[in-house]
């Protein structure tokens, strides 16, 4: 069963209304039509982007041997 909905300050609105029961299990699928923010400030995504180019002494490799680096495993 598939309900159409939005985004309203972080809580999913079903467009219809639907009754279902408290503790009823959801997923929720992003539509192919909608695309993240574009521009810094806008919800979690622009949060996240803040920190975006901001590293600067990271290995040269680090995204290569990321578990190396966190867990000790070994090197590719």
């Amino acid at each position: 069963m598939t309900f159409r909905g939005h985004v309203k300050n972080g809580v999913v609105i079903l467009d219809d209304k639907v009754s279902l029961p408290d503790g009823t299990t959801v997923s929720c699928t992003l539509a192919e039509d909608n695309t993240l923010p574009a521009k810094e400030g806008a919800g979690l995504f622009g949060d996240l982007m803040s920190f975006a180019g901001k590293a600067s002494t990271f290995p040269e490799d680090a995204s290569k041997n990321v578990d190396h680096y966190l867990y000790g495993d070994a090197e590719r």
